[in-house]
């Protein structure tokens, strides 16, 4: 900066001029915190007359000014001529050569004119609680030029010394700050800069505002308002926000901000840091981390650090003459030192100071320490590679050694003990420290209650005793064994224990009132744990690979994991509220672990349990009143499971596939699946919550006794040997059931159809893959019937479904699957035409199924065996057919009907409602015509005889024609000529179908949108 009033980056204002280049070629290297503590307003370098600033002309709707505000610089800007509208091309190309020139003389001429009233203005500037928000490109009165570099480019009247000391504050990076801001003036000759500044600045505000409608707005922002929003904004924040206006710049210097100076990581020069503190004498906290020279620094300006209190230092070299000039800050409490070099490698350091309560010296080199703080509680030397340490703290009350290497024995000992009122110690990783020390420290430091000695391998703490320890950390000692214990009980008090990685612990018995957390984990020769307080809340036992004994009475354990035990095989609890238990993976554990968590077993709240892959476990009973969820997936050798848990709501039995015998009586269950257990032959369960039960796979179980009163699913499928008296039995336990499966249950037969008139409510009936030959007890016991599943039921005749087309059994029948059945052509038609109640007919793999023809005069072909030809006329038969009610009719499935050579389906058939026909994989398939009015999807792929094609299905959107080698272009092109809808069609390896018939296609039938085809690239 040019002005003795600015703040420059090296030094002062009073050196020469040789000094001064010389320093400002140091600046341009080395940006810094110009922070400069002026009385008000910015101060720039004399510079040539500037160019015409760029204006944004807005229009806003009517402003009374009387409304927002009564400032004299309100009236004059509403009160000044029009502003030319912003031309872009001028904005990013610069300014023109003739525009340059006449701004530098209007300038001139409204600098004379208004010289007055700036000065009057700026009387008042710093009450101003309107800061104008100026237009794009407009340049602020308080510093010129700043909006040059805004979007990236410079105006070329600039010269190299101001781009230097330009506030930049897109270019700038976070930790090289380079600001111009100048809170007050320390001489007469920049006040004069800043009034000619403020004149040329008002001269070219005054021309250029005199649009009424809108080049500046103005925000009413009190200065109240301001200060809260600034107390969010960090120091380099503020010095940007001070570069807006004098109101902002104002707001900004108040020093309820900058009480805490950090300036961690910044580059500032010694003459600016000492402005600051000058400026500032009340700073109660700094941070110098990161910066050069910063003892220098605090040293120049200690005279204006009387109020510090926190001081933070760190990444550099502090010298003796740094810790002794810190006695000049009375009330300094707080000092942290963080990876530095103290001292001259050679001499002692020594910190004295009487008010200091906190040092924190960590990762620091120095060879010896001598800390002399009368008032100081905490003291940390973390990390420190120092050989000696000397303490003369009579108040001190934690003492951090942790990692200190190069520390001996003795060195730890003597500090510790000069240290009477010690209460927290930490020299964990200091491996020189033995037992002696700690016996003396334990004698020393009655009040002693925070331990930590972790990654000590010298220490076995025998006959240490500590009366008043409340958190004892042994991590990582290879000295402490079961003899250690005993010492360990002396502390009565103890709430926290931590012995992890001992590798020569074997067991642990404590029978301590306040324990509440303990931690071992890594114990190679851990055998035995034994624990008793009233108050342990958390233990944490894990890769203890030969743990065989666990032992616990606590009343505040509510969670307990013990996974991976692979050698526990006895457990004892009496925790009245433990909640939660995981025992996984502990592969020996017994059936004596049951006892433990039923009723009476010391476990009254036990809600959730987890015995997953215990494989020792084969008999598991439980009468838990309180258990909710049960996991046993994994346990392999369980064959008998006997469960008495009213409240059990989920049960996990993956992977038990030795299973058995099974009784759940009684449970909470709603659902439960045992599919997965394919050798269960017996089964009870009492559940009357129950909705849903999965049987499938089953395949040996014979006796059940199912008592759901709430049951509406049952899937028995597979269930080979389930006996009619296990059915009858279950339905009349189960009124409820709605969908009942007996997929392949072979030993299912008249009996236990007959049972199924207690199911009222039974809808849907799967008897897929049976032997069943009389379906009669099925029409008499359920006539609310909806869905029937006969598929692959070999042994039925057409006989079997009389009942459905000639008695009109099964009234509400709305779905019935014959699939791969032997049902005759016959009893086929019958069906279609009598039950017009159907929906979804499903009669994929009817070998007796030759043709479908439905509402036709068309008598059977010759082609046709005379066995199948119906016995009747068929003249009566289109007779019957045309008389038929309206059909309900909408899916019909004749999917790899391999006997089907032609499917008719005339209008007369009243088929209204049928929307999809599936003939895929009727390779015999020749003939098809269909006058489906509602018809939306046909698939006849892999037809490969398909010859003959009539549809007339004007809402025929979807055509399947894949691999119907037969079909002919021109049967196509007559077939789509009636499906005015159709708009995708596959044509896929048809190979009298070729690419130029496509424009064909697309001509008789313009609502195409997709062809598919392997002509087609």
């Amino acid at each position: 900066m040019a002005d003795g009033g600015r703040m420059k980056g090296v030094e002062g204002s009073g050196e020469g001029a040789g000094q001064d280049e010389e320093r400002d070629e140091d600046a341009r290297e080395e940006p810094e915190l110009a922070l400069s503590l002026g009385r008000r307003g910015w101060h720039l370098p004399p510079q040539p007359p500037p160019a015409p600033a760029l204006r944004w002309s807005m229009v806003f709707s009517a402003w009374d000014p009387d409304a927002s505000g009564s400032s004299r610089a309100a009236e004059r800007i509403w009160d000044s001529p029009p502003v030319p509208p912003l031309r872009f091309p001028d904005m990013w190309r610069g300014v023109r050569a003739d525009g340059d020139a006449g701004g530098a003389g209007e300038t001139e001429e409204h600098n004379d004119d208004e010289e007055e009233d700036e000065i009057e203005d700026g009387d008042r500037d710093l009450q101003n609680k309107r800061p104008k928000v100026r237009g794009f490109g407009e340049e602020s009165p308080q510093h010129s030029g700043v909006n040059a570099s805004f979007f990236g480019f410079e105006p070329p009247h600039l010269n190299a010394f101001a781009e230097h000391d330009h506030l930049k504050l897109s270019h700038c990076p976070e930790n090289e700050l380079d600001f111009g801001l100048s809170l007050f003036s320390n001489d007469g000759g920049n006040e004069i800069q800043r009034e000619t500044n403020n004149q040329e600045a008002g001269g070219l505000e005054k021309s250029g505002d005199r649009n009424a409608e809108g080049v500046a707005i103005r925000m009413d922002l009190s200065d109240d308002l301001l200060h809260l929003i600034f107390s969010f904004l960090c120091q380099k924040d503020l010095c940007r926000a001070g570069a807006a206006c004098k109101q902002w710049q104002s707001a900004c210097i108040h020093e309820d901000f900058w009480k805490c100076l950090k300036f961690e990581n910044t580059r500032i020069s010694l003459q600016n840091f000492v402005n600051i503190c000058h400026r500032y004498q009340n700073v109660t906290d700094l941070n110098l981390s990161g910066v050069s020279d910063a003892d220098l620094l605090v040293m120049d300006a200690i005279t204006f650090l009387r109020h510090l209190k926190t001081l933070t230092m760190g990444k550099g070299h502090l010298g003796e003459a740094f810790f002794q000039t810190l006695a000049e800050c009375p009330l300094l409490n707080t000092l942290t030192v963080s990876d530095a070099s103290l001292g001259s490698g050679i001499q002692e350091v020594t910190v004295n100071h009487d008010g200091l309560r906190e040092l924190q010296i960590v990762k620091c080199r120095v060879l010896r320490v001598s800390i002399r703080c009368p008032q100081l509680q905490l003291l940390s030397l973390r990390r420190t590679g120092m050989a000696h340490v000397s303490l003369n703290c009579p108040q001190l009350l934690e003492l951090d050694f942790q990692s200190c290497h190069k520390l001996s024995d003795t060195a730890i000992r003597q500090a510790a003990t000069a240290c009477p009122l010690l209460a927290s110690l930490d020299m964990s990783s200091c491996s020189c420290v033995t037992d002696e020390t700690l016996r003396e420290i334990a004698s020393a430091c009655q009040n002693l209650s925070v331990l930590d000695a972790s990654n000590c391998p010298n220490i076995s703490f025998e006959s240490v005793k500590l009366p008043m320890l409340i958190d004892l950390r042994l991590s990582s000692c290879e000295g402490i064994t079961s003899a250690s214990i005993g010492a360990i009980y002396y502390s009565r008090i103890l709430e926290a224990l931590q012995l992890d990685n001992c590798s020569l612990l074997t067991s642990v018995s404590l029978d301590m009132p306040h324990l509440r957390n303990i931690s071992l984990v890594h114990l190679r020769k851990f055998a035995d744990l034994n624990l008793r307080s009233p108050v342990l809340s958390y233990i944490k036992v894990s890769r203890c690979s030969v743990l065989r004994c666990v032992s616990i009475t606590s009343n505040a354990l509510q969670k307990l994991v013990l996974q991976k035990q692979e050698s526990l095989s006895s457990l004892s609890l009496q925790c009245h509220n433990l909640i939660d238990v995981d025992l996984s993976d502990c592969e020996s554990l017994t059936n004596e672990i049951c006892e433990v968590f039923s009723d009476g077993g010391g476990c009254p709240m036990l809600r959730s349990l987890i015995l997953d892959n215990c494989e020792s476990l084969c008999v598991v009973g439980l009468n838990n009143s309180s258990l909710v969820n049960l996991s046993l997936a994994g346990c392999r050798s369980m064959t008998f499971l006997k469960l008495a848990c009213p409240r059990l709501q989920m049960v996990n039995l993956d992977g038990c596939d030795h299973l058995e015998r099974a009784s759940f009586c009684p449970v909470g269950l709603e659902s439960l699946n045992l599919g997965i257990c394919p050798k269960l032959t017996v089964l009870h369960i009492e559940a009357p919550n129950m909705s849903i039960l999965e049987l499938k796979g089953c395949g040996v179980l014979s006796q059940s006794s199912i008592n759901c009163p709430r049951l509406t699913s049952l899937d028995a499928s597979f269930c080979r040997q389930l006996m009619d008296d296990s059915l009858s039995r279950t339905a009349e336990a189960c009124p409820l059931i709605e969908h009942l499966i007996l997929s392949s249950c072979l030993s299912i037969d008249i009996t236990g159809l007959s049972s199924l008139n207690c199911l009222h409510m039974l809808a849907l009936l799967d008897l897929s893959y049976t032997f069943l030959i009389n379906l009669k007890p099925v029409f008499d016991s359920c006539p609310q019937l909806k869905v029937l599943k006969l598929s692959a039921c070999k042994y039925l005749s057409d006989s079997s479904l009389d009942p459905l087309y000639r008695e009109c059994a099964l009234p509400m029948l709305t779905e019935l699957d014959l699939s791969y059945s032997s049902i005759g052509q016959t009893a086929i038609e019958e069906l279609l035409a009598c039950c017009t109640n159907l929906v979804n007919v499903n009669l994929n793999g009817c070998t007796n199924l030759h043709e479908l023809v439905c509402g036709s005069d068309y008598c059977s072909s010759v082609d046709m065996p005379i066995d199948v030809c119906p016995s009747y006329s068929a003249p009566d038969k289109t007779k019957e057919i045309n008389e038929s009610p309206y059909s309900l009719l909408e899916v019909l499935n004749c999917t790899g009907c391999p006997n089907i050579k032609k499917v008719v389906i005339s209008s007369v058939a009243n088929y209204l409602n049928l929307s999809k026909i599936n003939l895929n994989l009727s390779a015999h398939l020749k003939e098809v015509d269909l006058k489906c009015s509602n018809l939306y999807n046909l698939n006849l792929s892999n037809c490969s005889s398909l010859e003959i094609l009539k549809l007339d299905c004007p809402r025929l959107a979807n055509l399947q024609l894949l691999a119907c080698t037969m079909l002919q272009e021109e049967e196509l092109e007559s077939a789509l000529s009636f499906c005015g809808s159709l708009e995708i069609l596959n044509v896929h390896s048809c190979p009298k179908i070729n690419a130029l018939d496509f424009g064909r296609l697309q001509a008789v039938c313009p609502t195409l949108k997709r062809i598919q085809s392997s002509l087609i690239a």
